[in-house]
């Protein structure tokens, strides 16, 4: 076991990062954490393995942390684009990003409205005897997966 570790952000590779750091902004309430990253030149090609590699981008602070604490999201643009697209829910490797909500619901259309689109539906189990999970999965504009969960009751995690 690595001494002291502690899990520090998720990384989205974005094709316009200003339009999806705003898309997150405003429909989960994360806060740009300065500065704006803007990386290039050798350190950046040795430790990236890419030639001639530019990525540019921001932290973005997740909600439910006090302001400045908790993990991050990262959303960098690089240049030259890299190959790859929209996973799945069930595919091997980055899955999904997940925030609770009050409201699956509304908080689904919210998505929806902000240029985001559907995986499934809105779908309530109860995995443990003292609650239930209502969930579904909808995509962000470049089509990333995001979880969207409401545990009753409201906070509940169950262990493991």
């Amino acid at each position: 076991m690595i001494p002291r570790a502690r899990f520090a952000h998720v990384n989205l590779v974005a094709r316009d990062w200003r339009l999806l750091a705003e898309f997150y902004e405003q429909v989960f309430g994360c806060n740009r954490l300065p500065p704006e990253r803007d990386y290039s030149g050798p350190d950046l090609e040795a430790g990236t393995g890419i030639e001639d590699a530019r990525l540019r981008g921001i932290h973005l602070q997740l909600p439910g942390y006090e302001e400045g604490a908790g993990p991050t999201l990262e959303i960098f643009e690089y240049q030259p684009e890299g190959e790859a697209g929209p996973g799945s829910v069930n595919g091997i490797g980055y899955g999904h990003i997940c925030f609770q909500v009050a409201d699956v619901e509304e908080a689904r259309e919210t998505v929806l409205q902000a240029g985001g689109s559907a995986v499934g539906d809105v779908v309530t189990l109860s995995p443990a005897r003292q609650a239930s999970v209502t969930w579904c999965y909808v995509r962000d504009p470049e089509g990333n997966i995001i979880e969207l969960q409401r545990w009753r009751p409201f906070g509940f995690v169950p262990a493991g």
